[in-house]
């Protein structure tokens, strides 16, 4: 099993390779293409701004390479956002693998409860249906640190609710993504990570 962490300028990418060893798997931190390619899996990860980034993987060429992948890939945080089609950060067309485009969190008028944005913290997944998840991971919580969000589409793969409902998980054939950080998500982020590398 040979599993390759794309390397770009995004952050967190060391903390999904501590997660992964965690686990006992086996990987790499490459933006090799060729190393990329011939991987079993390929995690995409990030934290960061999107058009910069978009911007940085178009002058590396990382956004032909992601798009043509035939196995597993895991987008994480801003890597799912940049699978999106468009992103409202900086108004950048993105990698287009998911038709849904990513939008701003606007806090209601009046906040009585207070609400912040970025989300951040501990909050719950429902409606889990993608093999990326089993039924023992509904209604369980998960770690998301977030301003922006993929609203509810034919791609999604699980559901949370801040401000309003949003996708915290997207899936279309080897595709999978999701919006909060599997590698700060104690056991259930483990086990998500373990349902990946089996995939």
């Amino acid at each position: 099993m040979k599993v390759a962490i794309i390397k770009y300028n995004a952050g967190n990418i060391r903390s999904v390779s501590f997660a992964l060893e965690r686990l006992g798997v086996e990987h790499i931190i490459t933006a090799d293409p060729e190393e990329i390619r011939s991987a079993d899996k390929v995690i995409f990860p990030g934290v960061g701004e999107a058009s910069s980034t978009m911007k940085y993987l178009k002058e590396h060429k990382l956004d032909e390479l992601i798009v043509s992948l035939t196995q597993p890939v895991l987008g994480i945080c801003l890597g799912m956002q940049l699978m999106c089609s468009y992103s409202e950060e900086g108004g950048v067309e993105c990698l287009g693998i998911f038709k849904e485009k990513v939008q701003k969190f606007v806090l209601p008028e009046p906040n009585p409860d207070l609400i912040k944005v970025p989300h951040m913290g501990w909050n719950a997944i429902t409606n889990v249906n993608s093999d990326l998840f089993d039924i023992s991971l509904e209604n369980t919580f998960v770690y998301f640190v977030h301003s922006y969000y993929v609203a509810l589409g034919g791609e999604t793969a699980a559901t949370t609710h801040y401000i309003h409902p949003f996708s915290s998980a997207l899936h279309k054939d080897n595709f999978y993504a999701t919006q909060f950080h599997p590698e700060k998500s104690g056991d259930v982020g483990s086990k998500i990570l373990e349902n990946f590398i089996k995939l």
